[in-house]
C-alpha cells in the first residue's frame, strides 16, 4: 500500500493537518514534505519519511512523491501565473510518481464563472489541471478563514474604529482553518472512500460580517461596528496600512492582513453578491464532528489568529 503524503507541513494549514493525521495513521505510512530541513528535522526524528521540496521547482518533486498513494497538496500563498505554475509542477510530478489520487485544497464556488474573486481563478485552473491530467481526486472547496477575520476584529478594536469592509449583507460560512487542516487530513486518511469528489468545507452557520462583528462583541465584551464601504475605499485602507496590491509586493513582518489586497478586495465583493454563500455538512460527513463555531473562536481567540505569512520560497 502506497504511503500518504502532505506537502506544506511548514505552513499553518500544513502543520496542524499533519498532527491530525498523525492521530489517524502510523506514522510508517507518512510522508511530509516541506521548503526547508529544519522544518522536517521533528518529523525526521520520529522516523517519517521527509522531503524537502519547493513546488516553484520541478526538482526532487517525482522522486518526493515516489512512494505516495495520497498526495495532499496545499494550495500555495501567491496569487496568479506563479501559483498556476508552481500547482502545475505539482501535478505533473504526481502523475509521473503514478499517484493515485489528489486532495487539493480549493475555494468554495471556484466554479462559478459569475464569481469575482481573483482567488478563485487559480483554484479552479488547478482543479481542471487534476481533472486534465487523469488522476482521481478530492477537491477541498474551503470557505473563507474564520482566523482572518478575527485578526481583523481586533485590528479595529485595537484602532477604536468601526471595522470597514466591502462584504456588506453578504453571507459566509466562515470555517476556521483548523477545520480546514483536519478536513484535509481526514480526506487523506479516508481517500479510498471517495473518488473524483468535490467537498465543500464550511463553517458552522452562514453569517454577515454584520453577524461576525456582533459575535466577537458579545463574546470579548468590545463594542466594535460594521460599516460597508465601497471596493476603490476598501484599497485606500489597505493601501494606508502597507499592504501590497499583489503577492509580488513586500509584505511587512508580522503584517496584521498577511494577504494581498487585489485578493482580499476581490473577494470581499464576491461575499457582498453572495457567490461564497455555500453551506453543507460534508465537514461532519467527513470527519464524524461539527465545525468549529465563530463565537468558540472569539471566546477562545488566542488560538485562532490568522499568523504570519508562510511563503518562504525563493523564486
Amino acid at each position: 500500500m502506497g504511503k500518504l503524503l502532505i506537502a506544506g507541513v511548514g505552513g499553518n494549514l500544513g502543520s496542524v493537518a499533519a498532527k491530525v493525521l498523525l492521530t489517524l495513521e502510523d506514522k510508517s505510512n507518512l510522508i511530509f514534505c516541506a521548503t526547508s530541513e529544519a522544518t522536517l528535522k521533528p518529523y525526521a526524528d520520529m522516523g517519517i519519511e521527509t522531503h524537502v521540496v519547493d513546488f516553484n521547482y520541478s526538482d526532487n518533486l517525482e522522486k518526493a512523491f515516489a512512494n505516495a498513494e495520497a498526495v495532499g497538496i496545499i494550495s500555495m500563498p501567491f496569487v496568479g501565473e506563479k501559483r498556476q505554475a508552481a500547482h502545475r509542477n505539482a501535478v505533473d510530478a504526481a502523475k509521473k510518481a503514478n499517484v493515485k489520487k489528489i486532495v487539493y485544497t480549493s475555494l468554495a464556488n471556484a466554479g462559478d464563472e459569475t464569481n469575482p474573486s481573483m482567488e478563485k481563478l487559480d483554484h479552479i485552473y488547478t482543479e481542471n489541471y487534476i481533472k486534465d491530467s487523469g488522476l482521481d481526486y478530492i477537491f477541498l472547496r474551503n470557505s473563507q478563514f474564520a482566523e482572518a477575520m478575527v485578526t481583523n476584529y481586533f485590528t479595529y478594536v485595537n484602532m477604536k474604529m468601526p471595522l470597514a469592509n466591502n462584504m456588506g449583507n453578504g453571507h459566509m460560512a466562515f470555517v476556521s482553518r483548523k477545520d480546514c487542516a483536519k478536513a484535509l487530513a481526514y480526506a487523506l486518511h479516508k481517500h479510498k472512500e471517495y473518488s473524483h469528489a468535490t467537498l465543500d468545507i464550511n463553517g458552522k452557520e452562514l453569517l454577515t460580517i454584520g453577524e461576525f462583528v456582533n459575535i466577537g462583541n458579545k463574546e470579548t465584551g468590545n463594542n466594535v461596528a460594521y460599516v460597508e464601504i465601497s471596493d476603490e475605499e476598501n484599497y485606500k485602507i489597505f493601501d494606508s496600512m502597507g499592504i501590497p496590491r499583489t503577492t509580488d509586493g513586500k509584505f511587512q513582518d508580522g503584517s496584521e492582513a498577511p494577504f494581498c489586497s487585489d485578493g482580499m478586495v476581490s473577494f470581499g465583493k464576491a461575499i457582498r453578491l453572495e457567490k461564497f454563500a455555500v453551506f453543507t455538512d460534508d465537514f461532519k460527513k467527513l470527519t464524524g464532528e461539527d465545525p468549529i463555531s465563530v463565537s468558540y473562536m472569539f471566546a477562545n481567540s488566542k488560538d485562532f489568529q490568522v499568523g504570519d505569512r508562510h511563503s518562504k520560497d525563493k523564486k
